[in-house]
């Protein structure tokens, strides 16, 4: 099947270069056609997979329909100012660098049309003033993180009474409880009206029941991996003391020669210490996280491409839509809060047929994850001990995978106590 097969429309079969995008994938193959008609649509895809284009190409086409003499209004008239702080079409995003990436693949399938149709892409980070007056006149087409999106709401820099199409762009992570209050008040301002299209590359079973309540008769479309299979991604877990993983992040960049390595941290305040502490032993290393200026981050990111960076320590949330070609290794200094992201931070090595290795730091209070991890994943990993790093506690013959026992799990406060204490001990 060819691109043209798919409804499209001569211009944006022209924008859509052979050598760029040669034939349509699977996702694409089959979100376009349903998207083109109007209709709501959960897709998992995994990463990679061209979720992005799928449903640009819709979004795109729906504008030139209702644009057919590709003319806007004159901005200069005030009556079309003060009309359009409405939009058409909102894609939402959790996090900055992923909404820099959608915007560059609207943007260059817009080429063509020069002014006419208007993108905007609006995110935190970065003053509110250059975007509110990039709103003005109207826009198309939004990408968006939620956050901004409400700041820019508050300064009635837009309305969205008039969307059309809402598109969440990994659905997983704006459904879960850090975004729920956001995304709730941003969906009550949406027409109820209105298509509404879901894409990512997990779907747990806990936010089964609140993304049936958003989509209306939704097709559902799962898209397993047509990426070329890896060479290898070698997954190993080293069993060790929580105060003795930094030196033994350490040891294993140098003893393994990582030339390039994306460590997952819990918490911001990790990711600045353990950067740190590398930078002191004459390791190139930064942090990546929230609370960076966008400035910073895009540096940050930049240097890691070009390898002037060797270490970036992250967090889950600013990694999402971080796409590093041909990393060689990650390392879960933390586990990951969810099961489910653990395939999201290995995906991040062995890709487009190149080998990776994934290491996972387990220390004796992260047991339990760790077995739940193994379980949810169907995977069994012999836990390795380094000499001179090896954990105060023996592996218990029997592990419980259920989190401990009821009335005796330690509370949320407990944990951050523990770690809060677990870090003041790290070796400097």
């Amino acid at each position: 099947m060819s691109f043209n097969d798919l409804g499209l429309s001569p211009e944006l079969l022209k924008a859509l270069k052979p050598k760029t995008y040669p034939s349509p994938t699977q996702v694409q193959r089959e979100l376009v056609p349903v998207a083109l008609k109007g209709q709501d649509a959960w897709v998992t895809a995994p990463t990679g997979s061209g979720k992005t284009l799928a449903y640009a190409l819709p979004l795109l086409q729906q504008w030139a329909v209702e644009n057919p003499s590709n003319e806007r209004p004159a901005p200069s008239r005030s009556a079309y100012v003060r009309s359009t702080k409405s939009i058409q079409s909102l894609v939402l995003v959790p996090t900055r660098e992923l909404a820099v990436q959608v915007s560059q693949v609207f943007m260059s399938l817009a080429a063509q049309w020069g002014h006419l149709c208007k993108i905007t892409v609006v995110f935190g980070g970065v003053s509110i003033n250059p975007q509110m007056m990039g709103l003005r006149g109207g826009t198309d087409i939004l990408i968006a993180t939620p956050g901004r999106l409400i700041d820019l709401l508050e300064h009635n820099a837009l309305k969205l009474s008039s969307v059309q199409t809402l598109v969440l762009d990994e659905a997983d992570k704006l459904l879960e409880l850090g975004f729920q209050e956001e995304l709730q008040y941003i969906l009550s301002l949406l027409p109820s009206k209105r298509q509404s299209l879901f894409l990512s590359a997990t779907k747990p079973q806990s936010m089964v029941a609140l993304a049936q309540t958003l989509l209306n008769d939704p097709l559902e479309i799962h898209i397993e991996s047509e990426m070329p299979e890896p060479v290898e991604i070698l997954q190993r877990a080293i069993y060790t003391d929580i105060a003795k993983r930094t030196q033994l992040l350490k040891h294993l960049i140098k003893e393994e020669h990582l030339k390039q390595v994306l460590v997952f941290v819990a918490t911001q305040h990790s990711s600045d210490i353990v950067a740190a502490k590398l930078r002191v032993a004459g390791i190139a290393a930064e942090p990546f996280h929230g609370q960076l200026s966008q400035g910073k981050r895009q540096q940050v990111l930049a240097d890691f491409k070009a390898h002037r960076v060797k270490v970036v320590l992250a967090t889950d949330l600013a990694s999402r839509g971080l796409d590093i070609e041909k990393l060689p290794a990650v390392i879960n200094f933390d586990l990951p809060r969810s099961a489910v992201d653990y395939t999201h931070r290995i995906g991040r090595t062995g890709r487009a047929g190149e080998s990776g290795l994934a290491i996972s730091l387990v220390t004796p209070e992260s047991l339990s994850h760790w077995a739940l991890i193994e379980k949810r994943h169907a995977v069994k990993l012999e836990r390795e001990s380094i000499e001179g790093f090896e954990a105060s506690s023996p592996v218990p013959e029997k592990e419980s995978v259920n989190g401990g026992i009821k009335g005796k799990r330690p509370s949320k406060k407990d944990k951050l106590r523990q770690l809060a204490a677990a870090e003041s001990q790290l070796p400097k």
